[in-house]
């Protein structure tokens, strides 16, 4: 009997190793991918976008839908910052090669800065092209190819203000300039701060300036094309200039905070909120983060566009949203392709709203803008239902300076007059125009 149990032990022991042994070498009920449930292993896409909330929260919802779809694929987030800064890190990581998969990135100008052509994947044959509305792919092609989708709405380029300060001084929304200045001379003398400066964020200085296109295309129709051409400037071309000299004008009677340099852009956003800045030259993708942040001040916002010189010709300034690329030598193709696939697609424009007001309308067909956006995302409507609206500068040309929100502050400080300002803006911009091969420079 005890000879009979140990022949059985042997005989157990000897299957036990057998079946560790298939499994090690991959034989049957084994799984190469070293899961142990015999499914696929998901391919990971790396996805970069700027650090600012808003953003980080449309990429995560996109993610959260996409994955629920598609949970052979995953995807990792990563951050970078804005501005100047954030444009050094995407440049730095293309040139070296360490890209992520998918990335968010501006469209128009500065789209043709990072050698779209090297860099990003040609998506013109793609499939989900077609319910990209045709307005937007200028702004995202090069040399006849089609590089990106759009990654959110479109935005507006102009002024918040807060309505429980203009309702207690009994102020009207500002049609030209010279009532925007009396505006905020009423304020200023109620011992509220008139503009909010916020450039320890240098990108927002330049607000005022890139604002005040559709005033400049407006009294100067053709501004675009000659300054694309070489022909045209805004040291040169008044309407141009004009721009930077309302700049100065906001520094020189003191309607900006005086720590403007030290205060951020979450700062400013608060101090609109809570009434103690009246105005904050801002593109409306602010919105969502007042809504998020500030949910009861949103009711107290509005918006309105920067003012010219005649109130007939009162209209907004807008921008094409960023987009979403593909980085050429990612080596998950297909993979981002279905990923910018969603984003591209009505369902990823519900996807976003539930968690980001959308700025403006959508550029996907067929997309619809929720009813219960915020009033002052109504405030918009009437300038896109009247058609008094025009692309910023950047969108009709490739022509745009990088030093253009370091210039902006120095003007915005008081350090450059809007002359000078203006000159040295003509100048930054040759670098590019002559690394883009414009005809002219």
């Amino acid at each position: 009997m005890e000879i009979k149990s140990i022949r059985f032990l042997s005989l157990l022991s000897c299957i036990t190793l057998l079946i560790g042994l298939l499994a090690a070498c991959g034989g049957p009920g084994s799984d190469s991918s070293g899961s142990g449930s015999g499914e696929v292993e998901a391919v990971t896409l790396t996805f970069l976008v700027d650090n600012t909330q808003d953003s980080v929260n449309t990429a995560n919802a996109y993610i959260e839908a996409f994955q629920a779809k598609n949970p052979d694929i995953k995807i990792e987030l990563e951050t970078r910052p804005g501005g100047a800064e954030g444009d050094n890190i995407v440049k730095t990581r293309l040139a070296t090669g360490d890209m992520t998969d998918v990335f968010y990135y501006n469209s128009g100008s500065l789209m043709q800065a990072i050698s779209p052509e090297k860099n990003l994947l040609d998506l013109t044959n793609e499939p989900f092209q077609a319910n990209v509305m045709d307005s937007f792919k200028p702004t995202v092609s090069y040399q006849g190819k089609v590089y990106g989708v759009p990654s959110s709405s479109t935005v507006a380029g102009g002024w918040f203000y807060n309505k429980k300060v203009y309702a207690e001084l009994g102020l009207s929304i500002p049609k030209t300039w010279s009532e925007l200045m009396a505006n905020n001379e009423k304020i200023k003398a109620a011992g509220i701060t008139p503009v909010i400066g916020t450039y320890k964020d240098t990108w927002t200085s330049q607000l005022v300036v890139l604002a005040d296109f559709y005033n400049v295309q407006t009294e100067t129709p053709n501004f675009a094309q000659d300054f694309t051409a070489h022909k045209a400037g805004y040291a040169n071309t008044p309407a141009a200039l004009r721009s930077f000299e309302k700049l100065q004008e906001l520094h020189d009677k003191g309607f900006m905070n005086t720590d403007l340099v030290a205060t951020n852009y979450d700062t400013g956003l608060k101090m609109l909120a809570e009434g103690k800045g009246a105005h904050y030259p801002m593109l409306s993708f602010a919105t969502p983060a007042i809504a998020q942040n500030y949910p009861d001040a949103m009711d107290d916002i509005g918006f309105f566009a920067q003012p010219g010189e005649d109130a007939a010709q009162n209209g907004l300034t807008i921008w094409m949203p960023g987009a979403a690329y593909i980085y050429k030598e990612s080596k998950h193709i297909e993979e981002a392709k279905k990923f910018l696939a969603f984003i591209a697609s009505v369902e990823g424009t519900k996807v976003v709203s539930e968690v980001s007001e959308p700025t403006g309308p959508y550029l996907i067909k067929e997309a619809q803008i929720p009813e219960d956006v915020p009033a002052l995302v109504k405030d918009m409507l009437p300038y896109f239902e009247t058609g008094k609206t025009a692309p910023a500068l950047e969108f009709v040309s490739p022509v745009k300076g990088p030093s253009l929100e370091q210039i902006t502050v120095e003007v915005g400080a008081g350090i450059k007059t809007a002359a000078e300002g203006a000159a040295a803006y003509d100048k930054d911009v040759e670098k590019q125009a002559k690394q883009l091969g414009l005809e002219g420079w």
